[in-house]
């Protein structure tokens, strides 16, 4: 079993760490469970997801963590590194790829773009309404243009930016691909994928040091690490534009990799099976994962 998502107001959520236990308790005891974590309370600012997931990950055999920053993080907070792999993200290439991608032909304005379907402060609109303000820079303006691609918050104005509703597949990949150069300002996010997406496009990344987004992008665009040398990067980011174009052809991250990691790691349980029942056994003696099955089969058996 795959826990990908166990929040149950979640659209994505197929089933719950509770419902997995329920399984394991009354129907097939011997299945594998593995739990994929890519979400944390740094992200947004909330204040009960990681010790939810660290709960519901109690009942995992094996545990992905989609970057070593979220990994380092839960370990921190009292994760239990046993049984744990870092499995990077990727987006479809059949969608997101260079076909009809043009390069910066240096005559026209480099064009910058993000996406974020969340309107969340911490996605980077600090950065994007900097970026907004330089087009009214001698310096700038009719050299770069913006454009962002989703949602923002109310309180956000764009004045010389281009705005375009949310977009996905096809429609999102074009219009990616009518840019040449990807910006995220996004703070603690364990992966992303808006940056996977542009990158398989072929646009080079500047990218926010924060968060795994660093373990994404590193030789495929340009690190700034706050708004004092924002602009220092951006500079650097025109100037080498061709040496990082040329490099996105061997962007690593896409949809297959991660499936094939997948698989991997699912054969490789399956190849030691009873040294995963074992330490489930071991682990099961005091925790939460033993109690809550208690209380699952006294109220089975009440009925």
């Amino acid at each position: 079993i795959l826990i990908t998502e166990q929040r149950t107001k979640s659209e994505s959520s197929g089933f719950t760490h509770i419902e997995v236990l329920n399984y394991l308790s009354f129907i097939k005891k011997d299945t594998l469970v593995v739990h994929r974590l890519n979400e944390c309370v740094e992200r947004k600012n909330t204040n009960y997801v990681n010790k939810y997931l660290l709960n519901a990950n109690k009942v995992a055999d094996h545990s992905i963590f989609v970057s070593g920053w979220l990994k380092t993080l839960y370990v921190n907070q009292g994760f239990n590194r046993r049984n744990s792999t870092v499995i990077y993200a990727g987006a479809d290439k059949s969608i997101f790829n260079r076909d009809s991608y043009k390069e910066w032909d240096k005559k026209n304005p480099l064009k910058i773009v993000t996406h974020h379907w969340g309107a969340n402060w911490n996605k980077g609109f600090e950065y994007y309404l900097l970026l907004d303000s330089y087009m009214e820079k001698t310096k700038w303006k009719d050299k770069i243009e913006f454009t962002y691609i989703g949602n923002i918050p109310k309180n956000v104005k764009f004045k010389n930016s281009k705005l375009i509703a949310p977009l996905a597949g096809q429609d999102l990949a074009k219009e990616i691909k009518k840019n040449h150069l990807y910006i995220t300002g996004s703070a603690n996010e364990p992966s992303g994928n808006h940056h996977i997406e542009a990158a398989q496009c072929g646009l080079p990344i500047l990218y926010l040091n924060s968060g795994g987004i660093p373990e994404y992008c590193e030789g495929f665009g340009i690190m700034f690490n706050n708004k004092n040398d924002f602009e220092e990067v951006l500079e650097k980011s025109v100037q080498k534009y061709d040496t990082l174009s040329k490099k996105m052809n061997a962007y690593p991250h896409d949809s297959k990799t991660m499936s094939k990691d997948f698989l991997n790691l699912f054969e490789s349980m399956l190849e030691n099976k009873q040294k995963y029942l074992q330490e489930r056994i071991i682990n099961l003696n005091t925790s939460f994962v033993a109690r809550k099955i208690y209380q699952l089969k006294r109220e089975r058996f009440a009925k």
